[in-house]
């Protein structure tokens, strides 16, 4: 870090608890109403295909939104970004709580989406003080606590759902926003010491990275790495109720065995990634999520319709998205440094727009004689294509090595 961070002090860079909390904030908002899908649904009246907007829909507008917040944050700087991100998270927090019918839940769902910045802004902070492979490792620690978060998410969103009802969930993720403001206003120093000038000249360095093939290669992987985990998000819900027989609560805790498979994959993340570079453990955490859905579906053609045959199994998806995901982000971001917070943002967007394309596939081809077969082959495909995502990344590599040491064909 080529500045000591000192906590509850925001004229140095932000401490590792503090991006730990920020970017959890994001990750509990999205996942701690999951159990209360089918409760929405009967308390509006409305189909569970147009409750699950609250998930597929949340995601795209969080894909859309971080095309804004990256670039803002290039030219305006991180720490101005994310305060204003987070006061509007909580106005919407407020709406969402005492939302009068479900289309105006639905809109302040969406406006929530700008809780975002805490994971994208993160990202771009830690590229902003570190080098790739030490900035993977970080990401991977960052994320292995935030792991916390959305394994307990679901828990407490499943037990507050069966006490209080389904608007306690919104109300706890207020309760974190609070706390994630309060941190970012007295720990986070500034940390993009050379904010571009203008829009305009940010706009015109753009093609620069879209032409890059590593960074397409980095951000389609990550997208294909988490979709298989989306495409989880969109479906598990059903087929927990209605092939599973599940409660809320049930589900929810459910739902904490993939966050565990995540931390501990976030663990090797941090603790291998330097040794073994951010190529290998990418292709090595979507080997290990195909494997995993591949066990789960002979598992089922076994016989089996017990809960773990299902949920049993995403601990696979958890700890391959935990060994990818960091290195995947770290190539984004260290593929043009100068645009880290842009890469962050237009990275993340591919990832959460192709997350909730397979959300909402995963929940349409859904159905009661199904069964979970068709979530399962959607997460396979994604992990494999995330694969061979990697593997592209490395040939490329390959082929800049070896142009390095031949100047007559560059």
């Amino acid at each position: 870090m080529s500045e000591q961070s000192r906590f509850l002090d925001k004229h140095t860079p932000p401490h590792i608890i503090t991006l730990v909390i920020v970017t959890g904030a994001g990750a509990l908002n999205m996942n701690i109403a999951l159990p209360s899908l089918p409760g929405i649904a009967t308390y509006f009246g409305v189909s569970y295909s147009y409750a699950q907007l609250l998930i597929s829909a949340y995601l795209a507008a969080t894909a859309a939104v971080q095309l804004i917040i990256g670039p803002l944050s290039d030219r305006f700087g991180r720490r101005p970004v994310l305060l204003a991100c987070i006061g509007i998270f909580l106005v919407a927090s407020l709406v969402c709580i005492f939302a009068p019918n479900f289309q105006i839940l639905l809109v302040a769902r969406l406006v929530q989406t700008v809780i975002v910045a805490g994971l994208v802004l993160s990202r771009a902070a830690v590229r902003d003080m570190h080098e790739p492979a030490r900035a993977a490792s970080l990401f991977g620690y960052i994320t292995m606590g935030m792991a916390v978060v959305p394994m307990v998410g679901p828990a407490i969103g499943g037990v507050l759902d069966e006490m209080f009802g389904w608007q306690a969930s919104f109300l706890v993720s207020l309760l974190f926003g609070c706390l994630a403001f309060g941190l970012v206003i007295s720990d986070m120093g500034e940390t993009n010491k050379h904010p571009s000038a203008n829009f305009a000249a940010q706009f015109r360095a753009y093609p620069e990275l879209i032409r890059s093939r590593r960074f397409w290669g980095y951000a389609l992987s990550a997208a294909f790495t988490s979709g298989s985990f989306f495409a989880f998000l969109g479906g598990a819900p059903y087929v927990s109720v209605t092939h599973l027989g599940l409660s809320p609560s049930e589900v929810g805790f459910y739902f904490a065995l993939t966050a565990v498979g995540y931390m501990a994959g976030n663990f090797i993340s941090g603790r291998y990634t330097e040794r073994f570079g951010i190529n290998s453990m990418l292709l090595s955490g979507n080997v290990i999520s195909a494997l995993g859905m591949v066990a789960s579906i002979l598992t089922f053609a076994a016989g089996s319709n017990h809960p773990l045959a299902f949920f049993g199994y995403m601990i696979f998806i958890g700890f391959g998205n935990g060994i990818s995901l960091p290195s995947a982000n770290a190539g984004i971001v260290s593929v043009r440094p100068h645009l880290a917070g842009s890469a962050a943002g237009l990275g993340g967007a591919l990832m959460i727009g192709g997350g909730a394309g397979l959300s909402v596939l995963s929940g349409a081809v859904l159905s009661p004689e199904s069964g979970a077969y068709p979530i399962l082959y959607i997460m396979l495909i994604s992990a494999i294509a995330g694969a061979l995502m990697a593997l592209y990344v490395m040939h490329v590599a390959r082929q800049v090595a070896l142009e390095a040491n031949e100047p007559a064909r560059q």
